[in-house]
Parts: C-alpha cells; sequence; structure tokens
C-alpha cells in the first residue's frame, strides 16, 4: 500500500509541475489511454501467473 501511496504522490507533484512550467501533461490525455496502461498491466500478471502454473 505504501508503494501505491508514493506513486499516486510523485504523479501528483509531477503532473503540479508539469502545469506550473505549461508544459503538456506527461500521460494519456483520456481515459482510453489509462485503461490501455491497466490492460497491458493485467496482460503482464496474467502471463506471469499462467508461466508459474504450467
Amino acid at each position: 500500500m505504501k508503494e501505491v501511496i508514493l506513486a499516486i504522490l510523485t504523479g501528483i507533484i509531477v503532473g503540479f509541475l508539469f502545469a506550473w512550467l505549461k508544459l503538456p501533461i506527461p500521460a494519456p490525455p483520456a481515459l482510453a489511454g489509462v485503461m490501455g496502461i491497466v490492460g497491458i498491466y493485467f496482460g503482464f500478471k496474467l502471463f506471469n501467473w499462467i508461466q508459474q502454473v504450467m
């Protein structure tokens, strides 16, 4: 849980700095992009799980 909180705090700080420096946000601009990243993560975890089972 500590890693999740640190990741969120880091994201907030980076987002704030990018906005303050008037730079484009370094993340997917839409929910579909974020869901793509989530899908990649779950696909990676699924592969590792299948590899352990076999």
